[in-house]
């Protein structure tokens, strides 16, 4: 087999087998499938799709091209992903909050991809954090706090870490396949028992409507089931951004202002309802009484800061959150054009925003500046004067923070009629 006939087949309309699909993915692991072929496979996939069986073969393909964990402790591993939007920090919340309930999260997780945040970009915020942890520190936090956030190392689905890189570059983010054997091929390295898979839909997410996010939704939980690790699907709305911050630093903010009590808005709710099922599918009841009791009682704060301090983190994080943050140059409002009622936020065009300040890539080998981002974006529904505050922008330079105004404008509709923006769980599938 080579890589020009397996980019050939898929051409051509055909699906390639799966010894060319397992092929194909231990040559992005070894190096024998190059960055070109990569995108060109990816592209192929993107335009063409692949089968059930193909969709399958090559999510386990993807996993079995490295290390696949397994766990020797006393209480389910589980793991939550979502399928990416626009102020989504739950993880930062869920796991902690999850191994104050007494199971074990190892969290491999991914940086931002297209106009969505990345859980590591996040956490690189953190002064001293480390994303990239050995095997050894990731096994030794996830044994002492109950749950450890770290990216796939190389040995984990290391097919996987080469396709990511390329789909963010060119475009093929939005394939069903390709995210579906993405999500999933890390996850089932990770050796879990369980897993809830939030899948996103509306103007902020991949996903723009129910009918493609209940199909990726079906694919994933199909695959994952087949694989032996009992997962389910909540659809959740992305109509607006989850949380009123967007960005890496504003992002962390946003999670420990629900980890210590001071907000029980939509991050927290979603926490809490993707938690909840998550424990059911491990087997334990009553998990949403459980959840809220974690995060109320500062036992999630707790082991927050013991995952942090354990990977490299300052130790009084929990404490003193604000202090570790750095905070942009250039911060400022953008005032409302005119009175009226917020009836429209493109999510989208916010996270692009976010993503020319810096916050995010748009080349692969682009740095993120942790600082940027926009803050207290306003909801759907939210009735405001001219002049009336719609965000902070928090910027590097000037120059950036008019760009970024100019698109918050864009994004951002005012008019007159009420607006009904859809409630935070849409649907379950499993």
């Amino acid at each position: 087999m080579d890589a020009r006939s397996v980019i050939a087949c898929l051409r051509k309309g055909e699906e390639p087998s799966p010894e060319a699909l397992a092929w194909f993915a231990r040559g992005l692991a070894d190096g024998t499938v190059s960055d070109a072929q990569a995108g060109a496979f990816a592209m192929g996939v993107c335009l063409r799709g692949l089968s059930e069986e193909g969709r399958v073969a090559l999510t386990l393909a993807m996993r079995d091209s490295g290390h696949v964990m397994g766990w020797d402790l006393p209480g389910p591993v589980v793991d939550k992903h979502s399928t990416g939007g626009v102020g989504d920090c739950t993880s930062l919340v869920l796991a902690p909050a999850l191994a104050a309930c007494g199971v074990y999260v190892p969290m491999i997780s991914g940086r931002g991809l297209g106009h969505t945040g990345g859980t590591l970009d996040k956490l690189d915020a953190i002064p001293g954090y480390a994303t990239a942890a050995d095997e050894r520190l990731f096994r030794k936090v996830v044994a002492d706090a109950g749950c450890a956030i770290v990216g796939a190392s190389a040995q984990v689905a290391p097919a996987d870490k080469r396709l990511y890189a390329v789909r963010d570059v060119s475009a093929t983010v939005e394939s069903l396949d390709l995210i579906c054997a993405s999500i999933l091929s890390k996850k089932l390295a990770a050796g879990l028992q369980a897993l809830v898979l939030d899948v996103k839909v509306g103007s902020g997410a991949f996903m723009k409507t129910p009918e493609d996010a209940r199909a990726l939704s079906r694919a994933m939980v199909d695959t994952a089931n087949a694989a032996g690790c009992r997962t389910s699907v909540l659809m959740t709305a992305m109509d607006q951004p989850l949380a009123s911050n967007l960005g890496n630093t504003l992002e962390v903010d946003s999670a420990m202002r629900v980890l210590t009590g001071l907000d029980t808005g939509p991050l927290h709710e979603l926490s809490v309802a993707l938690g909840a099922e998550v424990l059911a599918n491990a087997g334990i009841k009553d998990g949403e009484k459980a959840l809220r009791e974690a995060i109320s009682s500062g036992a999630a704060a707790e082991r927050f800061g013991k995952m942090v301090f354990g990977l490299g983190g300052p130790r009084d994080f929990v404490e003193h959150w604000r202090r570790f943050l750095p905070e942009a140059p250039v911060i400022r409002e953008v005032p409302a054009p005119r009175a009226g009622i917020v009836g429209r936020i493109d999510g989208e065009a916010l996270g692009l925003a976010v993503v020319r300040l810096g916050g995010g890539r748009q080349v692969e080998t682009d740095r993120i500046d942790p600082m940027v981002g926009l803050s207290e974006v306003v909801r759907l529904g939210d009735r405001l004067d001219k002049g009336a505050p719609l965000v902070r922008i928090h910027a590097a330079r000037v120059a950036q923070a008019d760009e970024a105004e100019r698109a918050v404008l864009a994004a951002i509709a005012i008019g007159e009629t009420e607006a009904h923006p859809a409630p935070l769980v849409l649907e379950r599938i499993g």
